[in-house]
């Protein structure tokens, strides 16, 4: 039995996406890795770019910052430099500048101090199978793959437990802004211009930039250190802080990439444990727990692509790549590359030597948050392979609308306990 089987004609429209209602339009990808692996990209709604969607591709050409550049923006949305300026986090910056942010926040996502949560995430893990195993069937997204990222923003910034669903909320319009189930200012089917300033061109990111604000006036009128936010805002080496501005765009990238790409993370899992009934014996062996988790991810590939900007002209399979041309990173694509994954489209938790790029490697803005993905996954398969006697679907799965984040919003599951 198979996870799950794409269902595209192998000529999907990767701009659009509707293309994506139905999971990754894989065998299109598929096509463009056999056939043209530096793809031109018609776009309708902005400059067409190129597509890069071939694993050894993508590290080799995300290694190159200096020719690829993140300083014009990430997504294939076009935006004005004002926009790019106003929106970005150190995700859309290069070299120094870009170092110089990310040493500032890594401390507090470094695997030292990401490790101090385990135990408080195996707890959250707990409570949550404790509230949901025993309806038997539920949807796991919703009442599992949902939870954990959710509770554990709580614990990472230190917010009251009241205000997670409403952050979550706003995470969701944010980065899945072109699915009207979690928005009502939909990217691609409105004028959104009054929101160009706004992360993700969302008034989203308004509203959280307000609660961040009102946060950090609470935080310090009370004395409140707890969360990882006093190391992110105190002094540097230089004994700078980071500016107002910067801290709340990257305080909405927190709220919403934190918690998003590890949900559809934990609910590509849970899928693959209903469709492959092996595996779930394989957890039980507790042989596959350092291997287990990024496969998982893999699986997942929750953040589907990420765009860069050519600096000069260049040539790459034959093809005249222009500066100031987009160029686009299909992680997703790489992620299922037949010559760097044997059987791809089958999860394997024994899988070995798994590069897969998932979270950007090879590059300078490999994701700040791997680690706590990382831990998140593992003890949540932890605790629930310890419950299960087995999984099974329960009805049809649901896919984000979105090429940019991809997941499974749906996921109706029925369990039997040991």
């Amino acid at each position: 039995m198979t996870v799950w089987t794409p269902t595209d004609d192998g000529h999907a429209d990767l701009t659009n996406h509707d293309s994506f209602l139905n999971g990754a339009p894989h065998n299109t990808f598929a096509r463009m890795r056999r056939e043209d692996p530096m793809a031109w990209t018609p776009y309708a709604q902005g400059e067409s770019f190129w597509s890069v969607t071939r694993h050894a591709d993508i590290l080799e050409l995300n290694r190159q910052s200096d020719l690829l550049s993140s300083a014009r923006g990430i997504r294939i949305e076009d935006q004005t430099y004002e926009e790019y300026l106003a929106r970005r986090t150190f995700q859309e910056m290069d070299g120094a500048e870009h170092m110089a942010v990310r040493i500032r926040v890594a401390k507090a996502f470094s695997r030292p101090v990401i490790a101090q949560f385990e135990d408080v995430v195996r707890q959250i893990c707990n409570d949550i199978l404790d509230e949901t195993l025993h309806k038997g069937t539920f949807d796991a997204t919703t009442d599992i793959a949902r939870q954990l990222p959710m509770r554990m923003l709580g614990r990472i910034i230190g917010t009251p437990d009241e205000d997670l669903p409403w952050l979550v909320e706003k995470g969701d319009s944010l980065i899945a802004n072109t699915d009207p189930e979690f928005t009502s200012h939909v990217l691609d089917k409105m004028t959104t211009d009054e929101f160009r300033m706004m992360p993700f061109n969302s008034p989203a990111g308004a509203e959280l930039f307000v609660y961040a604000k009102d946060l950090l006036a609470k935080k310090a009128a009370s004395g409140d250190t707890s969360g990882i936010l006093p190391l992110i805002l105190a002094p540097g080496a230089d004994g700078s802080t980071m500016p107002e501005h910067e801290f709340r765009n990257f305080f909405c990238l927190l709220v919403a990439a934190g918690n998003d790409t590890t949900r559809y993370s934990i609910a590509a899992g849970l899928q693959a444990l209903a469709h492959q009934p092996e595996l779930l014996p394989h957890l039980q062996t507790n042989t596959v727990w350092d291997s287990a988790p990024d496969e998982i991810i893999r699986w997942g590939s929750a953040t589907q692509y990420f765009r860069r900007t050519a600096t000069r002209d260049f040539e790459y399979h034959g093809k005249q790549v222009k500066a100031g041309q987009k160029v686009v990173y299909w992680w997703v694509s790489g992620n299922r590359d037949e010559t760097a994954f044997q059987d791809p489209m089958r999860v394997d938790f024994a899988r070995q030597n798994n590069r897969h790029v998932a979270f950007g490697q090879g590059g300078p803005h490999v994701c700040l948050g791997m680690w706590l993905a990382r831990l998140e996954v593992r003890v949540l398969f932890e605790e629930l392979a310890k419950r299960l006697r087995s999984i099974e679907p329960a009805g049809e799965q649901k896919f984000l609308r979105s090429n940019f984040v991809g997941g499974i919003k749906s996921l109706p599951v029925t369990v039997h306990l040991q």
